[in-house]
């Protein structure tokens, strides 16, 4: 495995040549489509064969996606007269139903043995993120569309990459799986009421639709899946497995089609949105981070909720983005800003890592439940034998 990882690595760093050889040429970007494709392929694919860079395998596969988007977009908007773009709403819902199933009842009960960091955190991430978006969308100016979609991510729920992220930072793992847990069933609540407040001038905003739409994406599969869960406790370890690469394969599709969709549009603002996620990521982690220090928590679950805070749901905003019939425009901020979090999160879940904090590693004071930081990766998706 090792030397066909290697092999894959070197045919990467080939074709990585190819491209720049070709450009250099005159032949321009978009003549080296097809070896820039096969540099993020053969990357991905050698990373997940290497023990150092298999944890960064996902988000290489997300950029091959996306780079084979904006290359060969026919390729990703229509199949056999399908319009690919109807596979996105069925596409989060498997995603919330893996996140379902690697849930249980017990992790809302850190809202009562934790109640100072989830209210902390709710705060923070109903407050900053969508504040934040705002601002940038004004700083900008960006259009109307494209604005609603910076909103619509900045007023999504975390998801469970920052579970994953949290367990990696050796940080409070409970506490990031309470906070996922209770914002992702606030959402049809939250995210309609932040986008009818804070997007309505830039869009149409159907507050009930729109609640709906989470209700039926988000809550209804999270519920199947905690069922499923239940019912096939016995099997939860394959389940572990299996969903987590089922709801990974779910993301990188998704936030393929999304920007197959609004190519056209990413080749006018794309850098532009790129330094809008850079600043809305990055002063989400900031903020999230010293708004707990100042409030006092502390260092693991200051670690804890400025991940939380920094990274969203954009699986969820990439639904709802379809469901408003706006995609192309609307969804593209989710879709970049997704891939981006991905980058960071990984690296500051490292950052955090190596540089431990009073309190070792974060499982939850008095959790005599057994959900430790062991079990609570487990269910996201990883183990403590994985290498990271």
């Amino acid at each position: 495995m090792e030397k066909l990882s290697r092999a894959l690595l070197i045919s990467a760093l080939l074709a990585a040549t190819g491209a720049l050889a070709v450009i250099s040429a005159g032949g321009g970007l978009g003549s080296a489509g097809p070896l820039v494709v096969a540099f993020f392929i053969c990357l991905a694919t050698g990373a997940m064969g290497h023990s150092r860079l298999r944890a960064h395998a996902f988000t290489i596969w997300i950029f091959a996606g996306v780079a084979a988007a904006m290359y060969y977009p026919s390729t990703f908007q229509e199949a056999g007269g399908f319009d690919l773009n109807r596979l996105i709403v069925p596409l989060v819902q498997i995603i919330m139903f893996g996140m379902g199933t690697s849930m249980s009842p017990s992790d809302f009960a850190g809202v009562v043995k934790t109640p100072r960091g989830v209210l902390v955190g709710l705060t923070c991430q109903l407050t900053m993120m969508p504040l934040i978006a705002v601002t940038l969308v004004w700083l900008f100016d960006f259009p109307p569309e494209i604005g609603a979609g910076i909103v619509l991510i900045g007023s999504a729920p975390s998801g469970v990459a920052s579970n994953v992220m949290a367990f990696i930072a050796k940080a409070n793992v409970a506490l990031s799986i309470t906070l996922t847990a209770v914002a992702t069933m606030l959402a049809p609540l939250t995210t309609p009421a932040l986008m009818k407040l804070l997007a309505g001038q830039l869009v149409p905003v159907d507050f009930f639709a729109m609640m709906w739409g989470v209700i039926r994406m988000v809550i209804l599969p999270i519920v199947l899946g905690l069922v499923v869960h239940k019912a096939l406790e016995r099997r939860s370890g394959a389940m572990g497995r299996v969903m987590p690469v089922v709801s990974m394969v779910g993301i990188a599709a998704a936030i393929t089609i999304i920007t197959a969709a609004g190519r056209d549009a990413l080749l006018t603002i794309g850098p532009l949105l790129f330094l809008a996620a850079v600043l809305h990521n990055a002063l989400g982690y900031t903020l999230g981070y010293w708004g707990c220090r100042l409030v006092g928590l502390d260092e693991q679950s200051c670690r804890t909720i400025s991940i939380e805070v920094g990274m969203q749901n954009g699986g969820l905003a990439s639904g709802l983005a379809q469901e408003m019939g706006r995609v192309a425009t609307v969804g593209l901020a989710p879709a970049i800003f997704s891939s981006w979090m991905n980058v960071t999160g990984s690296a500051l879940a490292n950052w955090f890592r190596n540089r431990p904090s009073a309190g070792g590693v974060a499982a939850p004071q008095g959790s005599e439940d057994g959900t430790t930081a062991r079990s609570a990766a487990a269910r996201a998706g990883q183990t403590t034998e994985r290498p990271l």
